[in-house]
């Protein structure tokens, strides 16, 4: 049995397509731990990448958003207090611009950009007609030897190219049974529709020209070559809030104002209770065409990055680290989302108190 002191990393994940991605990644792994604390209602999957011992973690079937994942967090923190780095790992939707060529299977890493800590909450703030959207509060930043390590490991890449799209087949050579689901999708079912084309019925299957036969419905993009990275690597903001971005045309105005990379529904629960790296694999293009095939290979490739990530991270810069339920000043309270009315928009506080979970599809 596992002792919970000797785990140092740990990595989140909201859904389960997540979960098995990471475990697939683990060069070991380990017993269920030998205690956990009676308050302890997280899964947890120990193991070791590299010389690094890493605790794994998904948040409860059905519940989605920042409040559930900062509960994992939180559990997390108490049942595996020497924890001092960690990784929010999964899927996100892209924002895609002329600037920034993201594409399905793609993978943005949170990065301070124009002042934010890396994680834009989007619902933490206030519109008012005719302005840019204003944040009313932020997010703290990525751990700096979690963002040193990015900087190595885009010169890496930049150097000798990334192997993410190999590293996958290799797993899925090892593990068949996750060849369906997990496996790179064809690269005809990548398309980008134009933002005023709205998919007319809401469902999972992908969509087809049904959606616009007129291939100007498309947005024209050039296949990418030998020499270009693909899957590529984007660094910046990742927007977050309690809500599923399916909004084409809000998606680009907020990509325009902030500069945004991709869309998500947990990282703004961790950023200032867990802090950490978000790492999401590109599975749709947050618009009315999101459908789930592409979530099981953006998941693939972001555990894949995460597992490259912490082969540069030497044991002794994580011992370095504080614990992380050290850094924190309360280790023990938890966030409560109040909602109101300011300036005719709409903003968010954060209090102590009980934690709420937002409950909904994915």
């Amino acid at each position: 049995m596992s002792n919970p002191e000797d785990y140092t990393v740990g990595w989140i994940c909201a859904i389960t397509t997540e979960y098995v991605a990471a475990q697939a990644f683990l060069d070991e792994r380990h017993d269920p731990p030998v205690y956990l604390p009676p308050h302890s209602k997280s899964d947890y999957t120990l193991g070791r990448v590299w010389k690094h011992n890493v605790v794994i973690s998904v948040l409860p079937m059905g519940e989605y958003g920042t409040s559930s994942a900062a509960r994992v967090a939180e559990d997390m923190m108490h049942s595996f207090p020497n924890i001092r780095i960690g990784l929010m790992v999964g899927i996100g939707g892209g924002a895609p611009s002329q600037k920034h060529d993201i594409r399905l299977g793609d993978v943005v890493v949170s990065i301070p950009r124009n002042g934010q800590g890396g994680v834009l909450q989007y619902d933490f703030g206030k519109t008012i007609q005719g302005q840019a959207f204003q944040p009313t509060g932020y997010l703290d930043q990525p751990p700096t030897v979690l963002r040193a390590a990015v900087n190595g490991l885009e010169a890496q890449y930049e150097s000798e190219g990334n192997q993410l799209d190999d590293t996958v087949h290799k797993i899925l050579e090892k593990k068949p049974r996750l060849r369906r689901k997990y496996q790179r999708p064809d690269l005809a079912s990548d398309r980008l529709y134009q933002s005023q084309v709205v998919h007319a019925v809401d469902g999972d299957s992908p969509c087809t020209l049904g959606c616009g036969e007129d291939p100007s419905c498309l947005v024209p993009r050039s296949p990418r070559t030998e020499e270009d990275d693909n899957p590529a690597i984007h660094y910046g903001l990742v927007a977050s809030a309690d809500q599923l971005m399916k909004d084409a045309l809000f998606r680009d105005n907020l990509a325009a104002q902030k500069d945004v990379l991709c869309f998500e529904m947990e990282a703004a629960g961790l950023m200032n209770h867990f802090p950490c790296l978000v790492i999401r694999g590109i599975c749709d293009y947050a618009d009315s065409h999101k459908n789930k095939a592409w979530q099981g290979y953006a998941a693939m490739v972001a555990a894949a990055y995460a597992k490259d990530l912490l082969y540069r991270i030497a044991p002794q810069q994580v011992e370095q680290e504080a614990r992380i339920v050290n850094v924190l000043k309360e280790g023990d309270h938890y966030t409560n989302i109040t909602f109101g009315s300011h300036n005719s928009g709409f903003q968010v506080g954060v209090n102590d108190g009980p934690l709420n979970a937002t409950f909904g599809a994915k």
